[in-house]
């Protein structure tokens, strides 16, 4: 059994924060967050001392393959399963340490989606995410729960306003983002997975637009974690167990986006319910089969 992050590292965490420069509250004119390279150093630290021999990519031509293509002008979308908050940290070291320059320079172009939750709920959250570029957006998830808080309608109409306002702000940055070369990074469930609670692991159906957003993808498994969520405190990301571990991260071949959701949008009748939802279940679905395959053979199969 692990020990919190907290306690094993709470050392660190006081250095993060004397490093940490974001913002603690989220508004229109700072959704786009650039990584800070003091706290990147740090999480390349935690991943060398938790990754256990035999942590590596499969698929590492796939993940070639999509640079190549993003370089030569398309615009590109990474989605990834999502079991912790070392799944960035963990992606990012591994594609640097086993693809050579190419993998330096896909690491950098990588702009994660994130949650306002990172930068708002805790000042040591937010220096661990500071690592890694952002682009912060307000998720339905927490508009639903603070419109629910609400104490009156003006209250309830000034979040709404609050969100469409971030969110605006946030297309906006990932469209500068596309044009300047960099790719985004979205976990399509919107949250970790919590095991026990398969709600956790559904595809949110906003990232449909995404697929009509950008022109490639490549979907990337996650199998092993060295964090994981403390079942008696699911809430505090600071009481996540760390455990060293073997981390296989996988990536499917090269997908384009728009011939991709048009291909399986036309395998459902055309009376079908919610088309956006079944895309992403689609998406989960496929995600589902790599990652089992990993689990039982150890490696992708051709």
């Amino acid at each position: 059994m692990g020990i919190s992050i907290r306690e094993k590292y709470g050392v660190w965490f006081k250095k993060l924060g004397e490093f940490s420069t974001a913002a603690a509250k989220i508004d229109e004119t700072n959704v786009y967050q650039k990584a800070n390279s003091n706290s990147r150093a740090l999480m390349n630290e935690f991943m060398r001392q938790n990754m256990l021999e035999g942590s590596r990519l499969e698929g590492k031509v796939h993940f070639t393959d999509f640079l190549s293509a993003v370089k030569s002008g398309k615009s590109g979308l990474i989605l990834m399963e999502h079991y912790s908050n070392a799944d960035l940290p963990a992606f990012c070291y591994l594609v640097e340490h086993d693809l050579g320059s190419d993998g330096k320079d896909l690491a950098d172009r990588i702009v994660a989606i994130a949650g306002m939750k990172l930068n708002e709920e805790d000042a040591m959250v937010r220096a661990f995410a500071e690592g890694f570029t952002r682009v912060v957006i307000y998720p339905t998830r927490s508009l639903t729960k603070n419109e629910e808080k609400a104490t009156s309608e003006e209250a309830r109409i000034a979040e709404e306003k609050k969100a469409r306002s971030i969110n605006l702000a946030a297309m906006r940055a990932m469209d500068k983002c596309k044009r300047d070369g960099e790719i985004i990074l979205v976990f399509p469930s919107g949250t970790r997975y919590r095991p026990g609670h398969p709600e956790t692991k559904r595809g949110l159906k906003e990232i449909d637009s995404y697929l009509r957003m950008f022109d490639v993808m490549i979907l990337v498994t996650i199998n092993g974690s060295c964090l994981t969520i403390d079942v008696n405190n699911p809430d505090d990301m600071l009481a996540d167990l760390v455990e060293p571990a073997v981390q296989i991260i996988s990536a499917s071949p090269v997908i384009e986006c728009k011939s991709f959701r048009k291909k399986f949008l036309e395998t459902l009748p055309e009376e079908h319910p919610d088309p956006k939802q079944a895309v992403i279940d689609h998406i989960m679905d496929y995600f589902e089969k790599q990652h089992e395959e990993i689990e039982k053979n150890g490696k992708l199969l051709d």
